[in-house]
Formats: C-alpha cells, structure tokens, sequence
C-alpha cells in the first residue's frame, strides 16, 4: 500500500515523503488491517496533512481482493476521518491521466513523470512504485484543486482575525 505527502509552498508543489505500508510479513488479514491502521495514524501524526487523496478501487476479476482492497481503504479512510481529515477519491484513470496525459500509462511512466515533475532525483526513486501510486494521487489532488493561488499576508492581528474568525477565540 503505497502513499506519498506534498506541501504546496505558494503555488509550487513538492514532494515531502513517499514510501510504501510494508504488509507481506503478515500472514492474517485482519494483522493487516491493524497495520494500516497504526501506519496511516503515524503518517498522518508525522506529517499533518489538510487532506486526503486516495485511489477509487477498480473492480477486478477477484472478487476476495476487491474486497480485501476495500476493507483496507475503509481502514486508511476511518484514520483520517477521525482526524477530520477530507478525503476524495480520483480513479486511476483519471490520476495516470492528471500525471501522465496517458489513462493507460504504465506505473514505471508515472513514476518517470512525477519524478520531473515534483524535481527528485533517481535516487530517491522507490524499489516498490506502490510509492509513487500513493504521490501520483496527491499530485493529482494538486491539479484537480486548481492549483492554489498565494494568499496575501496579514496587513496585522486585526487583519488576520477578520480574515478567520472561527480560527480565533476571544
């Protein structure tokens, strides 16, 4: 299970982390659903993220791994739902689409792509590109978001009070 973090400086997207939830060593389903869990919560405590974007599940031939990916989503979403973390869902469709320009690009041209994109060298490339799966959806979410425009700064307190009124207490 791959998942990856951005930061939006001004307008300028980067990459902050990617990397993969390790599940092979666990041989029962449910060990790994705890795993998921205990991971994501540690991403999300790591990292702080405003929101969540993953990848809709597509449905397969195997129904038991259609419902295996499904419980594992459930889990990664009910971390960040308890959080009040927003999440959206993009099909991979869309995301190989939003990345690559491709709906039917390969993993290896996503990873090729978000590497130029987001500036990271070779060497930071993952062994398991269920990473840059993971970056390729945030990436995604970037685009879809409009591609967020620099805020003007706080002329003072006063201002930044008028501008958020439910961020400060009185």
């Amino acid at each position: 299970m791959g998942y990856g973090v951005i930061r939006v400086a001004g307008v300028k997207p980067e990459m902050v982390a990617m990397g993969i939830i390790d599940l092979r060593r666990f041989a029962n389903h449910y060990l790994k659903l705890r795993h998921i869990h205990e991971r994501v919560l540690s991403i999300i405590e790591s990292y702080l993220p405003d929101e969540m974007a993953i990848e809709a599940p597509f449905y397969g031939k195997n129904v038991q791994s259609m419902l295996k990916l499904g419980r594992a989503q459930g889990v990664a979403m009910a971390v960040a739902l308890s959080r009040d973390i927003p999440i959206t869902e993009y099909a991979p469709l869309k995301i190989k689409m939003a990345i690559t320009g491709n709906g039917q690009a390969s993993k290896e041209q996503v990873a090729d792509m978000l590497q130029r994109l987001l500036h990271f060298s070779k060497d930071d490339m993952p062994t398991f590109l269920d990473a840059t799966d993971g970056l390729a959806a945030a990436y995604c979410h970037y685009l879809q978001m409009g591609r967020p425009t620099v805020e003007k700064g706080y002329r003072d307190w006063k201002d930044f009070v008028a501008r958020n009124p439910g961020k400060v207490s009185k």
